[in-house]
């Protein structure tokens, strides 16, 4: 697959998007310091480590694959990169400087090895922001929301950080969705802005649904909720084994991976066995839906004082309204716009259906 100008502008994009988010999260982890607001800004702290962290150890992990695969031996100044969370800064630096070349210097006649090989460094790319949308970004748009709610109004690193949230998760699940069907040849791609715009409204209604649910349960019981999410999370994780993901060559990191995929799991459905998953998605979606019509059930007949009732109204209509039009984008992606809709058996994308063992893609979460 050829990587244009346009694929340049994006990869320059992403990394705007990338570079403002972690501002953002610092710059509101200091705030809530400054104001003594220990506990959130522990909490923020928290989710950017935690992303990270485990982001910098499948980037060295890739990359003592890719050097093994060339031949070559792993470097230590690799291993100190990611000790200092300059991992992923490190393959931006990688795909820029080798996607300028491609993009505005080489002819029409560029090798296909070059192609394949920015496009491989570009889709590595995709896979690690999703996951650090999803373990970082994901937590801390429900504790901005939260914190809203909860005060009923919020100064602008407050209003940045949901905005820069909201972003963050929407550009890295549509390019991640454009990555992925590039890179594998024999998944047709997703032309024209149409299914990348109902794909990205479906995932981003249902999943804005399902954060201020969260958030709600939150304040009726903080227990409650943390014991729903960890349940959810469990679930994810059992269901990742009994499909038995092969993503990663090391045992540790595909125990690893199993446990990142039960976490994405809590906040959106992704095919993780390149099956057909009707039933499945079908499942996921319907008890999303009585979940989340529960929890609005329990608040209209158990009113809470700690809640700002002004907000209630609202947020319980965009609740619905979002969940709502998430899953009418769904019909419409899966029923006349997706990719594979005129094959016989329609998968979402795959993780672990293996064509050829050269593409890390092939094994990883689709849609």
């Amino acid at each position: 697959m050829k990587y244009t100008k346009f694929n340049f502008m994006m990869s320059v994009l992403g990394i705007m998007i990338y570079v403002t988010d972690l501002i953002v999260d610092i710059w509101v982890s200091v705030r809530f310091f400054h104001e003594r607001q220990y506990v959130f800004g522990v909490l923020t702290v928290s989710f950017m480590l935690f992303g990270t962290l485990v982001v910098q150890c499948f980037s060295y992990s890739w990359f003592k694959a890719d050097l093994k695969e060339a031949g070559q031996e792993s470097h230590h100044c690799f291993l100190l990169l990611h000790c200092l969370q300059g991992g992923v800064f490190t393959r931006y630096w990688f795909a820029l400087k080798q996607g300028y070349q491609v993009a505005f210097k080489y002819s029409s006649k560029t090798e296909n090895f070059v192609e394949k090989q920015i496009n491989d460094r570009v889709t590595d790319l995709s896979m690690l922001r999703l996951f650090e949308t999803y373990l970082e970004g994901c937590p801390q748009l429900a504790l901005q929301l939260y914190i809203f709610l909860e005060h009923g109004q919020a100064n602008f690193t407050q209003y940045a950080a949901i905005v820069v949230s909201c972003c963050a998760v929407s550009w890295s699940t549509v390019d991640y969705q454009i990555a992925l069907r590039k890179s594998l040849p024999d998944k047709n791609l997703l032309n024209g802005p149409c299914p990348k715009l109902v794909y990205l409204f479906y995932k981003l209604f249902t999943l804005l649904s399902w954060m201020l649910s969260v958030v709600l349960l939150l304040f009726l019981n903080v227990k409650i909720a943390f014991l729903l999410l960890f349940f959810l999370w469990i679930l994810g994780i059992y269901w990742a084994f009994k499909k038995q993901t092969d993503f990663c060559v090391s045992t540790s990191m595909e125990i690893l991976y199993r446990i990142v995929v039960g976490f994405i799991l809590i906040f959106t459905f992704f095919n993780i066995k390149g099956q057909n998953t009707k039933c499945p998605m079908s499942c996921y979606y319907i008890v999303r839906v009585l979940v989340t019509l529960g929890i609005l059930i329990v608040f209209w007949f158990y009113p809470l004082s700690i809640f700002n009732a002004d907000y209630f109204i609202p947020v319980s209509i965009t609740i619905v309204l979002s969940l709502l039009l998430g899953i009418i984008f769904l019909l419409v992606y899966y029923g006349t716009l997706h990719p594979n809709r005129s094959e016989e058996t329609k998968l979402d994308e795959v993780d672990g259906k293996p064509i050829q063992r050269d593409c890390r893609m092939k094994h990883f979460l689709m849609e």
